[in-house]
């Protein structure tokens, strides 16, 4: 993090791009690193997931959903606890679990969906728990879900928010859930009693937007937020 000796607006300094990743043809909506493997997962609205190794001289390793027979992938992650499989959310309401070696779908996590409409469908997010074979995901209409990631099914689903979840992250021990949402406030569950054990309101709504993202330090007591009020919030 910057000291908060230095100008935060300084001039950009084009020496710490490292390298450009070029492949998708529209805009990338999400990212996920595995610091097991140095490998780098994107999704984009091209309709594409795509597995990178950014340090090969074709860094482009692998595409799924190249028909995208699933839909438009709105978020993905590296299952925590199988790191040759991954786990991608769409926005038809589908998310599915691949293996990474043969590009082959395993697992459709099933979230029993009532409605048709298109917009409750939506999953925002999803996160891979960092040691227990779950995935949780993050929904326009205020459900955060969990799924059994052998047997494909739902295990729990719950409101957790008054309005749409955008952002998820696990605290590195899997005991803690953190979500944030247009609502402004960000939630901290506790992930065995699915219960909100603390609640921030964390940044002002513009455009009826409020928190893009949260996320937990990998090893101290941080925890952070970005929000459509352009700022990021770092918490003790």
């Amino acid at each position: 993090m910057p000291s908060p000796n230095v100008d935060p607006y300084d001039t950009y300094e084009p020496n710490v791009l490292a390298g450009t990743l070029v492949a998708h043809t529209d805009a990338v909506w999400g990212l996920a690193y595995s610091g097991i493997k140095n490998q780098l997962l994107s999704c984009s609205a091209d309709g594409t997931v795509r597995l990178w190794n950014p340090q090969e001289k074709l860094p482009c390793i692998c595409t799924y959903n190249g028909d995208k027979g699933h839909g438009i992938p709105t978020s993905v992650d590296f299952i925590g606890c199988d790191p040759a499989h991954m786990v991608s959310s769409f926005n038809t309401g589908n998310t599915v679990i691949y293996d990474l070696e043969t590009s082959q779908s395993l697992v459709m996590l099933s979230s029993q969906i009532d409605s048709d409409l298109q917009s409750s469908n939506h999953i925002n997010r999803v996160v891979s728990h960092p040691t227990l074979p779950v995935t949780i995901t993050a929904h326009e209409d205020r459900h955060i879900k969990f799924f059994d990631n052998k047997t494909g099914k739902m295990i729990h689903s719950m409101v957790a928010h008054l309005d749409a979840v955008t952002s998820l992250a696990v605290d590195p021990n899997g005991i803690y859930l953190m979500s944030g949402s247009h609502d402004c406030s960000i939630r901290l569950w506790n992930l065995d009693s699915k219960t909100c054990v603390q609640e921030i309101t964390a940044h002002r709504k513009k455009l009826d937007e409020s928190i893009y993202d949260v996320a937990f330090h990998p090893s101290k007591a941080y925890i952070a937020s970005a929000g459509a009020d352009a700022l990021a919030k770092v918490f003790v």
